[in-house]
């Protein structure tokens, strides 16, 4: 199958059952040998510092909660399993037609990964978080790691600045 056959959807889930959703989808695949068809089931997760007792703390949280996203060529036999997953309540989209999301919606949400391979940023510059917790934040780059497609950035943060890893696609110089 063609790669390009594959598009992503959103699956809303039970709320607080997202986890268990994911894991079910997955058997779901394998027992029905599906792979051709789904090709990722992703729950994205977002780095979150929270400030308890005076002491920071980074937390995982779910980027859209009750949301599931997977890549796969929709058929109404491959529609009609997943919707019948434990879990499952059904596609976003009008009723009983699922819509996949736009290549801009992807790439903002963050589900596939684009590297960069040229870069135009250098330590020292200043940056805008676009996407994640820290969205809107200004921040100077510290260090570049290329191979990993990241950057460390210092924020200021509750008065204080606070060194930060972001992703290349999470950035724009300003």
């Amino acid at each position: 199958m063609d790669n390009q056959d594959l598009k992503w959807y959103v699956i809303h889930t039970t709320s607080g059952y997202e986890s268990v959703v994911l894991e079910n989808l997955k058997k779901m695949v394998a027992n029905n040998k599906l792979q051709d068809f789904i090709a990722e089931i992703v729950m994205p997760m977002e780095e979150d510092i929270v400030e308890r007792n005076g002491k920071r703390k980074k937390v995982e949280r779910k980027k859209f909660p009750s949301y599931l996203f997977m890549k796969m060529k929709y058929t109404k036999e491959i529609g009609y399993l997943v919707i019948n997953t434990t879990g499952v309540t059904g596609f976003v989209g009008p009723v009983g037609t699922p819509i996949p999301l736009t290549n801009d919606e992807v790439k903002r949400i963050g589900l596939e990964k684009i590297e960069i391979k040229d870069i135009n940023y250098n330590v020292g510059d200043h940056i805008k978080v676009i996407t994640g917790a820290l969205e809107s934040f200004i921040g100077e780059i510290t260090e570049i790691n290329i191979d990993r497609q990241k950057v460390k950035v210092n924020i200021s943060m509750f008065g204080r600045l606070t060194p930060v890893e972001l992703d290349f696609n999470q950035i724009e110089k300003i």
